[in-house]
């Protein structure tokens, strides 16, 4: 099982942010599925078929939940690998989990009730999103509403912290708090660098600092590494600045694992 070897191994969640188009999607999972082989990890490949929490009302949002899962579902019949993409809305988890391997909920909505509850009734792994107003030590609660609903394998990540405005800070004893309750924890290296809205109508932010958060992180215990990567994330439509470029990942990854 998918969860068995999450918790033996380090594991990569690994994936352009948004899903623009299928090509895209297949050149990034071709690379992801040849890294994942060379290093004999769990590697897990992620896009989103929706973001919902774009900073304008203008930037693009993905393709929508039919298309979307549809495109991820041949990325994972191409390349025999687990699958998972972000849901905003209840209703949404039962349609992707009839796709995707892990259902991931967004760091502003981990404290959502009903959201939570419908991704534990799937059955698959729940990867909740710490919230940047949230510590380490209160994400027990979130992960107790997926574990009474009936469903204990939740995987917790972390993403840095609000501390001012248009600004994120890592806080790298979260991993070591979150570890105490018993589940696989993970550093989403990229989205921790963010700069919130902080670049004219967009989030901006500085990928430099990706494998450093991934190296503190893996000081720290992290069981697993959230990337987004691209093969040109200068001209991606979602979070460009903060992802990987697609030919750095394995030089990141050969310091992880």
């Amino acid at each position: 099982m998918l969860f068995d070897k999450i918790k033996q191994k380090p594991f990569f969640i690994l994936g352009p942010c948004v899903m623009e188009n299928q090509e895209l999607l297949y050149t990034v999972a071709e690379e992801v599925s040849r890294v994942g082989q060379k290093y004999n990890v769990p590697v897990i490949f992620k896009s989103s078929f929706d973001k919902a929490n774009r900073t304008s009302i203008h930037s693009y949002r993905g393709p929508g939940l039919e298309k979307g899962l549809e495109m991820l579902l041949k990325v994972k019949q191409r390349f025999d690998l687990p699958v998972t993409t972000d849901i905003h809305e209840p209703y949404q988890a039962a349609i992707t989990g009839e796709v995707v391997d892990i259902l991931q909920i967004p760091a502003f909505l981990c404290r959502q009730t009903d959201l939570l509850v419908a991704a534990a009734k799937t059955g698959k792994i729940v990867n909740i999103k710490k919230a940047q107003f949230l510590s380490g030590k209160d994400m027990f609660y979130p992960a107790q509403k997926v574990v009474e609903a009936g469903n204990n394998q939740v995987i917790l990540t972390e993403r840095g912290n609000m501390y001012g405005y248009n600004n994120l800070a890592v806080d790298f004893r979260n991993i070591y708090d979150m570890k105490a309750f018993g589940y696989p924890v993970c550093m989403d290296c990229t989205h921790s660098v963010q700069r919130p809205g902080g670049d004219g109508g967009k989030t901006g932010g500085d990928r430099t600092f990706v494998p450093l958060m991934a190296l503190a992180a893996k000081a720290f215990g992290s069981d697993g590494y959230f990337m987004e990567v691209h093969p040109d994330p200068d001209n991606a439509l979602s979070d460009g600045p903060n992802m990987v470029k697609l030919h750095d990942l394995d030089r990141v990854m050969s310091t992880l694992v």
